[in-house]
């Protein structure tokens, strides 16, 4: 039985969308006990926007505004009101590529939750599967966290290694994080859905 108000979750995505993928179909399967409550985009033509609208799901584009790598103040504006809007109780960050600052992040404190491909706090940044290849480590992963004003930074919510085989290259390894992945970022969502997750300062418990 559906609650009368189901955990309500607000999707951020710049390109093809699998992550949201995987927590569409986990919500769909019944795993996840969540609704998404609107899908937007920076790009017009993000993969994400027509997987949402495949899945009549609310999706839509908001621009970014005049900045490459960041939300300018009126787009961020515009984020936080449609979030807002949406009543979304978290916001998952799915490929999203702008980096989000105060205002956004005040706005939703402790409520806005990043997928990474690597065991933060190693190789932050993009690429971070040619980062772990180049370095010669021989575990790496994917890392689920909260958002914070540094760069893949805030507290750690939950973790999934991934060995580094004999002969990887950086598109073999990067698909079996990415797999990881899509097991990972169900599972957190499904858990903060579900009130379990509890943070004490970088401490996080309940996954």
């Amino acid at each position: 039985m559906q609650p009368e108000h189901p955990f309500r979750i607000g999707v951020l995505g710049s390109g093809k969308g699998s992550n949201f993928v995987a927590i569409a179909e986990a919500i769909a399967a019944g795993t996840v006990r969540a609704t998404v409550a609107a899908v937007f985009s920076d790009v017009a033509d993000a993969g994400i926007l027509r997987q949402a609208r495949d899945r009549g799901l609310p999706a839509e584009h908001l621009p970014a505004g005049k900045f490459r790598t960041k939300l300018d103040e009126e787009a961020e504006a515009l984020y936080v009101r449609r979030l807002r809007e949406a009543r979304v109780d978290v916001v998952a960050l799915a490929g999203f590529m702008r980096v989000l600052k105060g205002d956004f992040l005040r706005a939703f404190p402790l409520r806005i939750v990043n997928i990474h491909p690597s065991l933060l706090p190693a190789f932050p940044g993009l690429e971070a599967w040619k980062q772990a290849l180049q370095y010669g480590v021989k575990v790496t992963g994917c890392t689920v966290h909260f958002v914070d004003e540094g760069v893949d930074s805030g507290p750690i919510i939950g973790q999934e290694a991934v060995p580094v085989l004999p002969g990887d290259t950086a598109a073999s390894l990067h698909e079996r994080i990415q797999q990881a992945e899509r097991r990972l970022y169900p599972a957190v969502v499904g858990a903060l859905a579900e009130g379990r997750v509890r943070v004490s300062g970088r401490q996080v418990t309940g996954l």
